[in-house]
This record gives C-alpha cells, structure tokens and sequence, in this order.
C-alpha cells in the first residue's frame, strides 16, 4: 500500500445505484491504495481533519469517504459544493 499522500478537489456526492451519496471519491484510488477493498485513511477535508476513517469501495472500481451531516455542517457545505481532500493511508 502506497505510504504518500493523495490531494485533489471534487465536488461532494457520488452516485451509487441512481443514488447521490454525501461522499467524495478518491481519484485513481484503486492504483493509489493497491486494493479494490475498503481500506482505513486519515482524511483532510478543506481544513477538517477526519481521523482512522474508511474509504469504501464504490462499487466502480474506485473508493469513496462518507461525509455526515455533522461533518458537512463543519465545512458549511453539502452535496454539491466542492472540497479540498488530502487521503493518506492508514
């Protein structure tokens, strides 16, 4: 598994299954991660740190970290609006 960090913008929300879910996706994760599994990340969401969190698969090839109301009411944002995220595996 990779050891480095991994920043890039996007907006919040990845549809699942014709549902948008309060995520964002990890670009190019499954490279980066060395694994189509969920695997354990520390998060930095513009300036919110989110410790010891998993990135879920998407069911696309790809990993995603969940984003709860709480977490969103933080940022001041929601689905939609676009955030800054460092991942770095755990």
């Amino acid at each position: 598994m990779a050891t480095e960090k991994k920043t890039f913008t996007t907006a919040i929300g990845v549809d699942v299954k014709g549902e948008t879910w309060s995520c964002v996706e990890i670009p190019d994760s499954a490279e980066f991660f060395g694994t189509g599994k969920t695997v354990r990340v520390d998060a930095v969401v513009d300036d919110l740190i989110l410790e010891n969190v998993g990135a879920m698969v998407t069911g696309t090839g790809g990993h995603m970290v969940s984003l709860s109301a709480k977490v969103r009411k933080a940022l001041g944002k929601d689905i939609g609006d676009e955030v800054q995220v460092t991942v770095t595996p755990r």
